[in-house]
């Protein structure tokens, strides 16, 4: 990771333990004297998305779906992870883990352990202090022609009293305290003209508001240095937009400046030049287009438009999320870490369709999408041009290791990456297979940060992915938690065209637990109008060793897979055949089947889909 990380986080540790910490973020800090009242602000809030609940002509859509979720909210249920229905009951104390039952100390935040056995994952608690649920709420509000107002303000309200300035669990990260306040800003304005709102509630909210930013603040430097992924964006945007939205809060104007210039920085650093991202995770891509789209618009809002570079980064990351995306079903691979994350959820989608979000951000640079949803009116873009977007028969995205192969219903991910920054998973030379929307040959997820030996193995490791391991060793040498060591250095990748077949060819330079020369070779022929592959799998310098190869198969597409596996000379092979795990959404688990194949010499594997 480098001496500078080193270095900040031997004196992070430092100023933890003795205390500074606390020092630096009181926990019984004056309560702020807002320099606006609540009518001025009514009156005189900067601009918003759009002004309040009075001003919006969406549309009305009363969706069973939603209807369905708000009345889990009122039944105190809710959806963590965009996905597991978690009842709280109605007294939930907002710091006890709802999956372990452990309840943690109001203790300054910085003494509290967010990884444990006992705790269990801390993302269970984060997860309703993070204030996303309020967005189905405002939309049935809206769309259901209901005043829940109360609701809002009761949920805000109850988390500011068991949740004390910097004392407990929902303090302990800086993104978590971001999100928060985003989504409370966009219940603010939404419930603007409501009576529910009143000048009490609006100062002990703008006091929350102020010192969580005075949080978030100075405490950006783990975020930029210690993390720097898509925690650095969240947190220096909010900082931004803080400034632009809560201009009478003291402190906010020099935050928002250094907001702006630090995250200018980090979509310039974490977006690569040809729109791939940094953490090898198409989600947390998709946090980054959501981050972008609220930035951009809002700034521009501001007549404070951002410089070219994320302009430019923002519309490389849409190419690239585009070129990814199965148009039939909506979804991308499921590549890297996942932690079931949907910012502002502003539609009725699934978690795993990604078309909304690829859209409103599309409206916000080019008054452009290829399908009109509600979410994009929310953000005030109402007349956007329907425009459909073509897929390339080869894509290649070199810098982000990701390459794709388009031919008729099918869609071919072969992944090949050299890293600069921290790899994600052990996924070099991956290969993800769809058809008509479906996907067969799959990547098997991410499922928890914080779970079993068992469980993080598997899915982080070579063993989860379909590619090969060399004496049951990985690609690179597993350290602690999201820490890969000996990172891949070299590997090369390209593709290719005849006039009947698309090909594939890449390579790496891995396995140093074995060698320092042992190199993965993969190469994959898909035969144009048919739905046939074939892949050339061969180690190199690896002296004899035994070589695993795996495949993973979604079960309900299994039936439709032929897989025919020989080895270097060609004798065929027979896999070891087991039902494994899929983690389509964080914290859950579904079948999947796996096939590993042993030899010495290499792999020649054929895969042919019966069509319908």
């Amino acid at each position: 990771m480098g001496m500078r990380y080193t270095l900040f986080r031997l004196s992070y540790e430092i100023q933890r333990k003795a205390g500074l910490l606390k020092f630096r973020f009181p926990t019984q800090p004056p309560f702020l004297n807002c320099a606006i009242t609540l009518d001025d602000w009514k009156k005189n809030a900067p601009e918003f998305f759009f002004e309040s609940r009075e001003s919006l002509k969406i549309p009305k859509n009363q969706h069973a779906k939603l209807q369905e979720t708000f009345n889990e909210i009122q039944n105190h249920t809710y959806t963590f992870f965009s996905k597991t229905k978690i009842s709280l009951g109605k007294d939930f104390d907002w710091i006890t883990n709802p999956n372990t039952g452990y309840q943690y100390e109001l203790k300054h935040w910085s003494k509290i352990v967010d990884l444990s056995k006992e705790a269990g994952d801390i993302k269970f608690v984060w997860e309703k202090a993070r204030f996303s649920f309020l967005y189905d709420i405002i939309r049935y509000d809206y769309h259901f022609n209901v005043d829940c107002s109360k609701l809002v303000f009761s949920e805000i309200e109850s988390f500011l009293t068991h949740n004390p300035i910097n004392l407990g669990p929902n303090y302990r990260c800086s993104q978590e305290i971001s999100l928060r306040i985003l989504n409370w800003t966009f219940a603010l304005y939404y419930y603007r003209n409501s009576k529910a709102l009143t000048e009490k509630r609006f100062k002990s909210i703008m006091n929350a508001i102020y010192w969580q930013l005075h949080h978030v603040y100075h405490n950006i430097n783990f975020s930029r240095i210690a993390v720097r992924n898509n925690h650095a964006l969240t947190e220096t945007l909010t900082l931004y937009l803080g400034g632009l939205l809560f201009p009478f809060l003291p402190d906010t104007d020099k935050w928002s400046q250094k907001g702006k210039t630090w995250f200018q920085e980090e979509i310039a650093y974490q977006i690569y030049e040809d729109g791939t991202f940094l953490q090898f995770s198409m989600n947390y891509h998709r946090v980054a287009i959501q981050l972008l789209t609220w930035g951009i618009k809002l700034s521009e809002i501001h007549n404070d438009p951002f410089s070219s570079i994320v302009y430019e980064r923002a519309k490389k990351s849409l190419s690239f999320l585009r070129e990814c995306q199965d148009k039939p079903s909506g979804k991308l691979p499921n590549y890297g870490a996942n932690d079931g994350a949907l910012f502002f959820k502003l539609t009725n989608d699934d978690y795993r369709v990604y078309t909304s979000q690829l859209n409103d951000l599309s409206a916000v640079l080019y008054n452009e999408v290829s399908k009109k949803d509600e979410s994009q009116q929310w953000y005030g873009v109402n007349n956007s041009k329907v425009v459909a977007h073509e897929h390339q028969n080869l894509a290649a995205f070199p810098l982000g290791g990701n390459f794709v192969i388009n031919d008729g219903s099918t869609k071919t991910f072969i992944k090949c990456a050299q890293f600069k920054d921290r790899p994600g998973h052990a996924d070099n030379l991956h290969v993800d297979i769809w058809l008509d929307g479906e996907n067969y040959i799959w990547d098997t997820g991410s499922y928890k940060y914080n779970t079993t030996e068992e469980y993080s193995g598997f899915f982080s490791r070579c063993h989860g992915h379909n590619t090969v391991s060399v004496d049951g060793k990985d690609q690179m040498l597993k350290g602690s938690r999201f820490i890969w060591n000996y990172w891949i250095k070299k590997a090369k990748a390209k593709l290719s065209e005849t006039t009947v077949s698309y090909r594939f060819d890449g390579y790496f330079q891995g396995f140093r637990e074995l060698g320092s020369k042992i190199v993965h070779k993969r190469s994959l022929t898909k035969e144009k109008k048919q739905n046939k592959w074939t892949i050339s799998d061969s180690i190199q310098n690896a002296d004899n060793l035994n070589a695993q190869l795996y495949w993973h198969f979604n079960p309900r597409t299994y039936s439709k897979i032929n897989i025919i596996c020989r080895d270097g000379q060609g004798s065929e092979l027979h896999p070891i055949i087991e039902e494994k795990w899929c983690s389509n959404y964080y914290g859950e688990i579904e079948p999947s089947i796996k096939h590993t194949y042993g030899s010495k010499t290499g792999f020649e594997t054929t895969i042919e889909i019966k069509s319908k």
